[in-house]
């Protein structure tokens, strides 16, 4: 056994991993628990049984998210297939042996109720008072001894983050779940005060002075790291030279050197409500790296010349010195656009109405290429003085958004063309194309909405599938189910292409300040710009080893980020929400199980659950093929994309789940039962069983 759990842990951590040869009825996969005691595996890899039901006797004290080696079972059988189970016979690695929670007392003993998605059940711990731990206190656990079958798992309190609810304690619990770093080590404090130091901006030798150029930055309200500048000309000729200039952070920062280590291992900045983890010290990230207005700043910059239908006709790359001349707001820029420009300098409104312009025909250009946009609105928490979350709005979308990703898509693409021309290894930015079993399933998902589409399911009718829906009750799940069935972008050296975009080449320039494969690509355009990118030695190179590794831990810090930030923003909308218990909210369904339909509330950006009892008075079974939940006896259905007036009804924030009921039920009286059909349809299925 110890030689198999050797062989896993070897394939887990490959990155070329191929599932291991099945060996008899085995299946390696993840637990999830279900506080009702029972379970499910979710395979590492697809196969024959697919997600395996777990009973509560057959666990094995495996706990949420361990991996586990299971052993399938035949449990019978339902409409003609062989039903399986799981019964564990190993636990390969545990999912985590640190926990978060808040401190209880029941019946004498101290216990943690482990916080996060899935199920945990309750920690017995048993230096409580030792620790100097108070009832209600969030604490950090760490795991003494795991469940058994007839005992619990004990742990000792190693942190007292503070009170439960309050923000503070909140945030501590998330950065701790999720490994996310928080002050610098003095040699980066250090490097960054010299760094500073030494900024002389009237320097200029090596660089275009570009500081007399109309340029501009737009970002959110709240930013103070800003990265991205951009100018733009217009020539006798009818053609345009946009100018993308970014922050030149690699000019303070060599490889290898403590904030080149240790931007390495933060992969990035992570943003959580009210509080930035940044990748580089602030000094650095909001201070002379930043390209503040009337400051000089070093920048490396990109220049792209285009034909009047956004038809590129040449790229150049430069390290220059610019000035912004106006710092701008996503929402300044769209009030601007719309006729509101009183107060602002004629050139910075010439600027933005021409920057409009061009990035509508890169736009049209991009989409004819096949670029896929999905819509899927964001939310923006609104805060009191106290900063607790009191409500929510969708977030600010309007176009000025497009010209800035327009443009930052044909700078990365731009680089990462120019790159691929000298044939040297880099970082990309990877999307792969989804594989034809994602496609043929996305295909019977959409057919089942009642949408036509060509049974070869390309770029082209994956665009033609989101105008469709677009503005229609069914756009949230077609766009979530899209987005679901695409494998995740990712940074590596592999030359793959990115399937969303439509792009050959492609990587990410453009964020230096917070994203460290940016300034990976910033050396290499620094090398091009001196004339040394032919002439580069082994030892100043990252060979494409080195490339995949880094590649891989960024894309994962990225991802860690993502999930963090979601789960922060969650637990605070469902702090507020626990106090609106009985109110009413209005939902879309986006998800349809067995055990209950999950409906997403929009303008919470959350979602909720409500259980098939909760529908109405009937018997609801999942429909898969018509995507719908069906009463056994009314004929009442509940499918995806339908709109619904729903009431809270219960809420978990260390479980993490919104429970929700149907504001009127469904069905709001049981249907009288006709015995005569029950007695014909109840001998058919005996006779059928013999």
């Amino acid at each position: 056994m110890e030689l198999f759990k050797k062989q896993i842990l070897t394939a887990l951590t490959r990155r070329d991993y191929s599932p291991l040869p099945a060996m008899g009825h085995r299946v390696i996969g993840t637990f999830r628990a279900n506080e009702r005691g029972f379970g499910f595996i979710i395979p590492l890899e697809a196969n024959a049984y697919g997600d395996l039901y777990v009973s509560p006797e057959d666990t094995a004290g495996a706990m949420n998210n361990d991996t586990v080696v299971a052993r399938a079972v035949k449990k019978g059988h339902r409409e003609g297939q062989v039903r399986y189970s799981g019964v564990i016979i190993d636990i390969v690695e545990r999912g985590s042996d640190r926990f978060v929670g808040t401190l209880t007392r029941n019946k004498g003993l101290w216990l943690v109720q482990p916080e996060g998605k899935g199920f945990y059940r309750s920690v017995l711990v048993d230096d409580a008072v030792a620790s100097g731990a108070k009832e209600d206190d969030k604490v950090v656990l760490e795991i003494v001894s795991y469940p058994t079958e007839d005992m619990p798992a004990r742990g000792a309190i190693v942190e007292i983050l503070g009170r439960a609810g309050e923000y503070d304690a909140e945030i501590g619990s998330i950065m701790t779940r999720y490994g996310l770093p928080d002050d610098f080590p003095d040699p980066c404090r250090q490097q960054s005060r010299r760094a500073t130091e030494h900024f002389k901006p009237e320097q200029t030798e090596g660089r275009s002075d570009i500081c007399d150029e109309v340029i501009v930055t737009i970002d959110p309200p709240d930013a103070k790291d800003f990265d991205d500048a951009i100018s733009l000309k217009k020539d006798t000729s009818g053609h345009w030279q946009l100018g993308v200039h970014i922050a030149d952070v690699s000019a303070f920062i060599e490889q290898d050197s403590p904030l080149d280590k240790e931007a390495r291992l933060r992969g990035n900045s992570v943003y959580l409500p009210q509080k930035v983890i940044p990748m580089l010290p602030e000094v650095l990230s909001n201070g002379i790296c930043s390209l503040q207005p009337d400051q000089k700043r070093f920048a490396k910059s990109v220049y792209i010349t285009y034909d009047s239908e956004g038809n590129i006709l040449g790229r150049e790359f430069d390290n220059s010195i610019i000035c912004s001349k106006k710092r701008l707001t996503y929402l300044e820029v769209d009030a601007i656009l719309k006729g509101h420009a009183e107060g602002y300098p004629g050139e910075v409104v010439a600027l933005l109405k021409d920057m409009e312009t061009l990035a509508r025909v890169v736009e049209k250009r991009r989409e004819k290429n096949g670029m896929l946009h999905l819509d899927l609105p964001e939310t923006e928490l609104v805060y009191d003085d106290q900063g607790r979350v009191v409500d929510a709005h969708p977030a600010d979308d309007s176009y000025p958004h497009t010209i800035i990703e327009m443009f930052m898509v044909e700078a990365n693409e731009a680089v990462a063309s120019l790159l691929d021309r000298f044939g040297v290894p880099f970082m990309r930015r990877i999307h792969p194309d989804p594989d034809a079993m994602t496609t043929q399933k996305l295909g019977r998902f959409v057919r089942v909405c009642g949408l036509k589409i060509p049974r070869h399911l390309d770029r082209a009718a994956i665009q033609d599938l989101l105008e469709a829906v677009k503005d229609t009750p069914l756009s949230y799940a077609v766009n979530m189910y899209i987005l679901r069935s695409m494998q995740k972008a990712e940074y590596s050296p592999l030359h793959i292409g990115h399937f969303a975009l439509a792009s050959t080449h492609y990587c990410h320039f453009t964020s230096p300040i917070r994203r460290y494969a940016d300034l990976l690509v910033h050396r290499l355009i620094d090398c091009y710009v001196k004339g040394r990118l032919t002439k580069l030695g082994r030892e100043e190179v990252l060979s494409e080893g080195d490339l995949i590794e880094i590649g891989k831990h960024i894309t994962f810090t990225e991802l860690q980020a993502a999930d963090a930030e979601k789960e922060l923003k969650t637990v605070l909308i469902l702090q507020m929400l626990s106090e609106r218990i009985g109110q009413d909210m209005d939902v879309i369904v986006s998800g349809l199980t067995n055990f209950g339909v999950f409906v997403q509330c929009t303008k919470f950006g959350i979602e909720g659950m409500i259980e098939p009892g909760d529908l109405g008075l009937d018997e609801w079974k999942y429909d898969e093929r018509a995507q719908a939940i069906v009463g056994k006896w009314s004929g009442e259905s509940v499918h995806l994309g339908q709109a619904m007036k729903v009431r809270i009804a219960a809420v978990n924030v260390p479980a993490r789940q919104l429970f929700l009921a149907p504001a009127e039920p469904l069905v709001d009286e049981r249907p009288k039962l006709n015995r005569r059909k029950f007695k014909r349809k109840h001998h058919a299925r005996q006779k059928r069983r013999k």
